[in-house]
């Protein structure tokens, strides 16, 4: 299965600690779609917005790894699964259930999120315009 990372699970030493089995492919952009922080843990979501993009890194995910997320991202609590098409590819992510304001991410996470785009090559402006910096 495909699976599509854009918070913490960027995080190669991290996701290989919650995926066993997960292999990072290469990175991608979902468009149409922004990059936010909100819930009581501060934690990373996407939602539609036309013309923006959220990069993110692409991983292949065994059967178990996806009960292993599941677990992980409270789902169907916190998160629900999102389903869309990358050249004609299904790939899953999660999107958080309740849209809650924008709260800035605590340290601890924004710094593993940090280190996931450093691990997936992706451009920090996206991350840094998600956080409204400039």
């Amino acid at each position: 299965m495909l699976y599509f990372a854009y918070g913490s699970n960027l995080n190669h030493f991290q996701m290989k600690r919650r995926c066993k089995d997960s292999i990072f492919l290469k990175k991608i952009n979902l468009k149409d779609f922004k990059l936010t922080f909100r819930s009581k843990y501060r934690a990373a979501d996407i939602e539609p917005k036309k013309n923006l993009i959220v990069q993110g890194g692409l991983f292949e995910i065994s059967k178990s790894d996806q009960k292993k997320l599941d677990i992980y991202e409270d789902y169907p609590n916190l998160y629900k699964k999102y389903y869309f098409y990358y050249y004609k590819k299904k790939i899953m992510t999660y999107t958080m259930v309740k849209k809650t304001p924008f709260r800035f991410p605590t340290d601890r996470y924004l710094s593993v999120v940090k280190k996931g785009y450093k691990d997936c090559k992706l451009d920090i402006k996206y991350l840094n315009k998600a956080l409204m910096l400039k």
